[in-house]
């Protein structure tokens, strides 16, 4: 295995975030590096799978590439054009399907390429080596043969996935094929793995630790999953330790979770930018098609736009609330504006009044000097004007209101049926997340007839009742108690007075209106950052004493109850102090001074994660001081999260989701 010469741990003095990491040793370290010193060729062929070819995506553009010398990009499983003149780099997973491939291109007389220089993505097994070494033929013909271990996809300056698309299937979808489940976990340790290679961290490595209800209860596969994965890791971990230059001691922290700390975070409505765009606008990952006029007078054309980190202004509101972000696209446009004399007379020529964000969009588009800069400016006024016309005829504030009121026990059901009752514009989508929200919240209230009574009152048809089903099975342990009967009789705990998934935090006043939610993964980090998070829930696998590194673990098991804050006196308002930050802002500050940077701290969440959690990952990063990097097997927008519940139903006979954390009431239709 081999690094980059700069030291990336976060315990060094030359700080550089997770992505550029990730982007260099890609760039530097394979794609430069792979040439040897007396050839005459500058140019060479790249050839991938089709998973690096997704990690080579998340992190490089093709201009990156062809920089490096890079003339051609090949699929390893497609026929190619022999090339005998140029070196190829070959960055291909390890497995024995793609050493085949490999072996065939570079043996025999006429191979495809002069030189192959073979990149593996993560560790190759003793066999795969000992089979490249019997082809005498193609040993000579090799420029170089390692391993990247660079196996993740970085989706964010801050964040990662495993692309374990279907872990909540493979994983919590069949307790009898515990196989399947294993095999799933094994991918994602070895990905999860490379992470902490590639950035030359060891972590300590803690988990949500199984909970059974009472000594009498099993564990179950589906609860010890934070936990087999945690030790699968640190076994990928140990064998890295034997590797020169990685570090021997812990200089980060790894926190492992799933889905099932927050269950109402994937369904419930984000109101920043970056969620807005993703939930109301139906892109494709981060594209986003609009209209511009046609240079050459016709109809308006479509135009293709990726929502990137590329991009300044996505990138300064992408963590901003909608009304936040909508108000600041207006400062900008009047100030453009107001420093333009073309656009200050054609404003003159009006009949005075206050100008709109749409008018003064059209004004700036008719000058001459109209550029790139102000080209995104316009597609940013675009986009926030659309998502607050949905926001007005979908009526998501009077929504919004609700499902925080109910993750804050402020509601309860008497208002979610007086809402589907009274409410006439809300659509099926919005409905049903509701119920989800309300069926994780009250998971009694589906129990036999009542929850189909819930859905004809939403007016929703039967195959959504899966997703709804699905969702209150997921209540934590905590929130369920095993009867004293059979063990298939469960019942809930009726006892509870006050039914709220997360205490109130915005002590009682609000930035914005509808911005007091917040995920469980915020409360979960900062407690660690401050050493302050229960070592009974969530166990270290690497233990370390209280003195080993700089903060103290000690955990405060017996911890003194935070005071839970009535219901916020809101004004309904969208006004906002301008003191306040968006998340992102912090960051940006912070980043020019990364060398004061603690250690890092990784948090991974099993079952796909959210935008809500990656944007508190980027404010607990500027809170902390602490680079906080986000992982998990994808990232889900609101819809996908439900397609993944509703696929469970359409595969299996039962609601095999009924034990995924502890034992709770359920019926089979």
């Amino acid at each position: 295995m081999s690094y980059s010469d700069s030291d990336s741990s976060s315990a060094s003095g030359d700080y550089k975030n997770f992505r550029q990491i990730s982007r260099e040793r890609l760039l530097h370290e394979m794609l430069r590096s792979a040439k040897v010193k007396d050839s005459k060729s500058t140019w060479k062929v790249l050839i991938m799978d089709k998973v690096t070819v997704k990690i080579m995506s998340y992190s490089c553009k093709m201009a990156d590439i062809t920089a490096e010398g890079v003339s051609l990009v090949e699929d390893i499983y497609r026929r190619r054009q022999p090339l005998p003149s140029m070196d190829a780099i070959y960055f291909i997973q390890p497995t024995k399907e793609n050493v085949i491939m490999f072996l065939s291109d570079m043996c025999g007389r006429t191979p495809l390429y002069k030189k192959a220089f073979v990149y593996f993505s993560s560790p190759v097994p003793r066999e795969l080596v000992a089979h490249i070494k019997k082809d005498s033929s193609v040993l000579p013909r090799i420029g170089a043969l390692s391993e990247m271990n660079l196996e993740y996809f970085a989706i964010d300056s801050q964040g990662f996935i495993t692309d374990n698309v279907k872990a909540l299937e493979d994983l919590f979808g069949d307790e009898e094929n515990t196989r399947k489940g294993d095999a799933c976990l094994n991918v994602m340790a070895t990905r999860i793995a490379t992470v902490f290679a590639s950035l030359r961290e060891f972590p300590f490595v803690r988990y949500r630790a199984a909970k059974s209800l009472d000594p009498m209860t099993m564990t179950t596969f589906r609860d010890l999953i934070p936990t087999k994965l945690a030790a699968g890791i640190w076994n990928c971990l140990v064998k890295y330790k034997s590797i020169p230059n990685f570090p021997q001691k812990e200089t980060c922290e790894l926190l492992i979770l799933d889905r099932s700390i927050d269950q109402i975070a994937p369904v419930i409505h984000e109101w920043t930018y970056d969620a807005m765009c993703h939930d109301l606008l139906n892109m494709e990952g981060n594209k986003y098609v609009h209209e511009v006029p046609s240079k050459i007078g016709g109809p308006p054309e479509k135009k293709e736009v990726l929502l990137e980190e590329h991009d300044p202004i996505w990138l300064e509101l992408r963590h901003a609330h909608i009304a936040d972000a909508s108000e600041r696209l207006h400062e900008k446009m009047t100030t453009f504006i107001s420093k333009n004399k073309a656009a200050q007379l054609q404003h003159g020529s009006r009949d005075g009044g206050e100008i709109s964000t749409r008018e003064l969009q059209k004004m700036v588009q008719a000058l001459p000097q109209y550029s790139e800069q102000i080209d995104k400016l316009s597609l940013h006024v675009e986009i926030a004007g659309k998502i607050n016309r949905i926001i007005r005829e979908q009526g998501l504030r009077e929504l919004g209101q609700l499902e925080q009121d109910l993750a804050f026990g402020d509601a309860g059901m008497k208002d979610v049926i007086k809402f589907l009752s009274t409410n006439e514009v809300a659509s099926r989508e919005n409905k049903l997340r509701l119920l989800m929200i309300l069926a994780a919240i009250y998971p009694e209230k589906f129990e036999g007839e009542k929850g189909l009574n819930l859905m004809k009152l939403a007016r929703l048809p039967l195959e959504d009742m899966t997703a709804v089903n699905n969702m209150a099975l997921l209540a934590p342990p905590s929130e369920a108690k095993k009867s004293s009967g059979s063990a298939f009789s469960l019942k809930f705990d009726m006892h509870k007075k006050k039914h709220a998934t997360r205490k109130d935090r915005s002590g009682g006043q609000e930035t914005w209106q509808l911005s007091r939610f917040y995920p469980i993964v915020e409360e979960l980090v900062e407690k660690l950052g401050k050493g302050e998070l229960s070592k009974d829930d969530y166990p270290c696998m690497n233990d370390p004493s209280p003195t080993s590194h700089g903060t103290s673990h000690i955990a405060s098991v017996h911890e003194a109850p935070v005071v839970h804050s009535m219901r916020s006196r809101r004004t309904p308002t969208w006004a906002r102090p301008r003191g306040s930050d968006d998340g992102d802002s912090v960051l940006r500050h912070a980043s020019s001074d990364f060398k004061k940077f603690g250690k890092r701290i990784f948090v991974f969440i099993v079952g796909g994660a959210t935008r809500s959690e990656l944007r508190v990952c980027h404010k607990l990063t500027g809170k902390l001081n602490r680079e906080v990097i986000l992982g998990s097997t994808s990232l889900d927008d609101p819809p996908q999260f439900i397609t993944v519940l509703n696929f469970e139903r359409q595969n299996h006979s039962h609601f095999y989701l009924a034990e995924i954390l502890g034992p709770l009431t359920f019926y089979l239709s």
